[in-house]
């Protein structure tokens, strides 16, 4: 393992790298099966990701024609990386069964052990006999897409499969490991200014964004279009807020402190409203909530930019989906893709169908999708918010933060690479952008 690594951090062309044997294993970060009762009787948040998360060393599967194997240079830490962690709101360990009764090839997931990940970035090692597009020595990201093309339900938008997964999460093989499998159309190119720790904690989130607000499966924001993001200094938040920017619309950002709203402005959010300085009420009781407050809210939102908004870019669910519904505009949307505060929502089904509002799920991206959403970091329009670095050793720890949302932005997790601030080979895009944005989400996090 340690010559194909060396020879990846030596930037080894093609034929060199091909001509390097494989190891038959590789570090990775796991769950067991055995374990998947330790939390019993447990609340979410003393659910400990550290005492699950193991670091060990795994076979590699055997390749299947339309894949990757891929060196990971770095991933990163997404939510269902904590839900597999925690094994909540079930263990990951039937998805990869299922799975493995669909064909040979996905046997190899239903294993007594779960790599995870859904994030990566990395070289390109080997290649199975049917991909087309990428070759060995390829710098790559992932996005987290699982999907083939044998079911009529995964063509014109393949999140409408019948077998769609998320990569690292309802598949095994994920991208917390020296080195990980993927689908060949799960690749996309490397952002060249950006390190690998930077290139690894973008996919998921962004692609996410992207699809809710500027594809036509979701939103589709346009010039003007008022957005009220939640969580905007967040993972999926801050990206949310770049794009509405980068359509010409106007991001109102609610976050939960001062410092989180420097970050948004600088990040170029005019409107931020901090909801620890508001103190908004919105349940009076676990069975209650309170329209005074979602009123308080419409009229702090119409302060700010003028009238009511017409996207909500919801994810925290049951905190505030009522107010979400509330204060769209008539005939807004309210875009979900989550509900990290709760699945089981309410809200005032009179503010939706008698004022024309629509709710609209969305789940990840298509690969169409994710790779327009990868190309605005290519561009320097979006950049990465990363606000930490931990190494693979520590992932455990790095997903405890997560799940107790103690960091802005996006925790990356160095894998392959042996250290920070590796991977830039566009020098000239970097200036560009400027090393004051690409590292705001860090400046931030360091300062608080």
């Amino acid at each position: 393992m340690s010559e194909i690594l060396d020879a990846v951090r030596a930037d080894a062309g093609p034929d060199e790298l091909a001509g390097l044997p494989l190891p038959a294993t590789t570090r990775a970060v796991l769950v067991r099966r055995a374990d998947a009762g330790m939390f019993e009787g447990l609340d979410s948040r003393d659910k400990d990701p550290r005492a699950s998360l193991r670091l060990e060393e795994v076979p590699l599967p055997e390749l299947a024609p339309d894949e990757v194997y891929l060196a990971v240079m770095a991933s990163s830490i997404n939510f269902n990386t904590v839900w597999t962690s925690i094994f909540e709101p079930l263990p990951t360990f039937g998805f990869l069964d299922r799975l493995g009764r669909e064909s040979v090839w996905g046997a190899r997931h239903a294993l007594d052990y779960h790599v995870v990940g859904s994030d990566a970035s990395g070289v390109v090692l080997r290649a199975g006999s049917a991909v087309r597009n990428w070759r060995v020595g390829d710098r790559v990201t992932v996005h987290c897409n699982y999907v083939d093309d044998q079911d009529p339900s995964a063509h014109d938008d393949s999140m409408l499969a019948a077998n769609q997964r998320i990569w690292g999460f309802e598949t095994n093989f994920g991208g917390l490991a020296d080195v990980c499998v993927v689908k060949a159309n799960q690749l996309m190119p490397k952002p060249a200014h950006l390190t690998w720790e930077e290139a690894a904690v973008n996919a998921l989130c962004n692609s996410t964004a992207y699809r809710m607000l500027l594809s036509p499966n979701g939103a589709r924001i346009g010039p003007g279009d008022r957005v009220l993001v939640w969580g905007a200094s967040g993972g999926i938040g801050s990206f949310a807020v770049q794009h509405v920017l980068n359509a010409g619309g106007v991001p109102v950002g609610v976050v939960s402190s001062e410092a989180k709203a420097q970050t948004l402005r600088e990040l170029g959010c005019a409107h931020v409203i901090n909801r620890a300085e508001k103190q908004y009420r919105f349940w009076k009781d676990e069975h209650t909530q309170d329209e005074s407050e979602w009123r308080r809210l419409g009229k702090d939102i119409r302060q700010l930019v003028g009238e009511d908004v017409d996207v909500v870019f919801e994810h925290p669910g049951r905190q505030t989906m009522g107010a979400s519904v509330f204060v769209t505009r008539r005939g807004g949307t309210i875009v979900t893709c989550a509900a990290t505060s709760g699945y089981m929502i309410e809200y005032d089904n009179r503010h939706l169908w008698m004022r024309l509002k629509t709710i609209k799920g969305s789940h990840f991206a298509n690969y169409r999708e994710a790779w327009a959403a990868n190309q605005t970091l290519i561009d320097g329009r979006v950049v990465p918010p990363m606000s930490a670095v931990f190494p693979l050793e520590e992932t455990g720890e790095a997903t405890y933060e997560v799940h107790h949302n103690r960091h802005e932005g996006k925790i990356a997790v160095l894998c392959a690479a042996e250290r920070e601030g590796l991977g830039v080979s566009d020098p000239a895009t970097r200036e560009r952008v400027g090393e004051g944005r690409l590292t705001v989400f860090r400046r931030h996090d360091q300062e608080g």
